[in-house]
């Protein structure tokens, strides 16, 4: 049965269309999708990503044994950084991608959507001294995303949040909100300037009203999954359940580039030193002349030979309304230009596989904001 986020009561008043999303209530539509999609490219859009499952783990050797088990070498990370990458189970195959924050070498902080991280960090913790805590109920979170997210944020406190003090890929726990502490993190999911930021439970609605009040007169939007998907989708970001599930390799998902083999020993290494060569799928993204979300599921096919499918599309506004894809496609046949032939239900509709990811591939308006 789905859970309410403690932000539920608020979102509740605006809508009535709703999507199980890791197992909470998500909205699929808050306003209308294309107004959503436009404030976050524009102005700024709210988010609720408390459902994204939050673990601590204290005590000595705790970053040790974090990188005991993700595949980036997070060992490297000093404190307030965050690293991005996969937790693969022992047969090297996806559990989660996931981000770690290093709070001190006792510290970590992880951040994934799957209930096995907690299982997976708890059983390796045993009889180490490590406490392994999940909190992802206790500390709910907000995305605000968009080119005025910043200006927002600054009108509700007194913390430099310029790109010199708080850079892409870092956390703060020194700032507060309109009053309220919270744990903040730059990083989005949305190729765009934006944060996250976590509160305790008792203090959400608090947090959501100073944002909402700060935000509306920038034209701030509360956002839909609907439109997500959008973002998602012209980003290049990956979501379990429909980029991977557990019999996908990280080097088929487009997490091949965190699996550091030249680190120590960490869970699945053995197995994805063997799947780096065998693992004949990519990662990329397609351009099809037609199909909008029913290519979603379509298999792809070059000289009526399967080479692929589509994991998901969407109508993107950054083309121009055409059809784009996230897309697995044979490694040898993955390069920009290649065509390829959707079948999406009884209709053959061509394509091509272009640069990946379509918007802002250097991340620069995440970056450099």
């Amino acid at each position: 049965m789905s859970k309410e986020t403690a932000f539920y009561p608020r979102l509740k008043a605006l809508t009535d269309e709703w999507m199980d999303l890791f197992g909470y209530w998500a909205p699929t539509e808050v306003t209308d999708t294309q107004a959503e999609y436009r404030a976050v490219r524009e102005t700024a859009g709210l988010m609720d990503f408390t459902m994204l499952r939050k673990v601590d783990l204290e005590g000595d050797g705790a970053l040790d044994l974090v990188n005991s088990i993700v595949t980036r070498n997070v060992s490297k990370l000093t404190p307030g950084r965050i690293a991005y990458g996969a937790l693969t189970d022992e047969s090297g195959k996806m559990v989660d991608d996931c981000t770690t924050m290093m709070r001190s070498a006792d510290r970590v902080r992880f951040c994934g959507a799957n209930d096995r991280d907690y299982e997976i960090f708890s059983a390796a913790a045993e009889g180490s001294g490590i406490e392994v805590r999940e909190f992802t109920d206790a500390m709910p979170h907000l995305c605000l995303q968009g080119p005025h997210s910043r200006e927002i944020l600054e009108g509700l406190t007194d913390a430099d949040l310029s790109a010199r003090a708080f850079p892409y890929y870092t956390f703060r726990e020194d700032v507060e909100i309109a009053g309220i502490p919270v744990f903040m993190t730059r990083l989005g999911y949305t190729a765009e300037l934006g944060y996250e930021l976590w509160v305790d439970r008792e203090r959400a609605l608090d947090l959501w009203d100073a944002l909402v009040e700060a935000g509306g007169p920038q034209g701030m939007k509360v956002i839909g999954m609907v439109a997500l998907d959008l973002f998602r989708i012209e980003g290049g970001f990956i979501i379990g359940g429909i980029e991977y599930d557990p019999t996908v390799s990280p080097y088929e998902c487009g997490l091949g580039w965190s699996v550091d083999l030249d680190k120590g020993d960490f869970q699945g290494k053995a197995a994805l030193e063997r799947d780096r060569d065998a693992t004949q799928l990519r990662l990329t993204s397609v351009v099809l002349a037609g199909g909008g979300d029913e290519a979603s599921g379509a298999p792809l096919w070059v000289d009526d030979e399967e080479v692929g499918l589509v994991t998901q599309a969407v109508v993107s506004p950054y083309l121009g309304d055409k059809t784009l894809g996230l897309a697995k496609v044979r490694r040898d046949l993955n390069e920009p230009g290649r065509e390829v032939v959707a079948q999406v239900g009884e209709e053959q509709v061509s394509g091509e596989v272009v640069s990946h990811p379509v918007y802002d591939p250097e991340r620069r308006r995440a970056k450099e904001s």
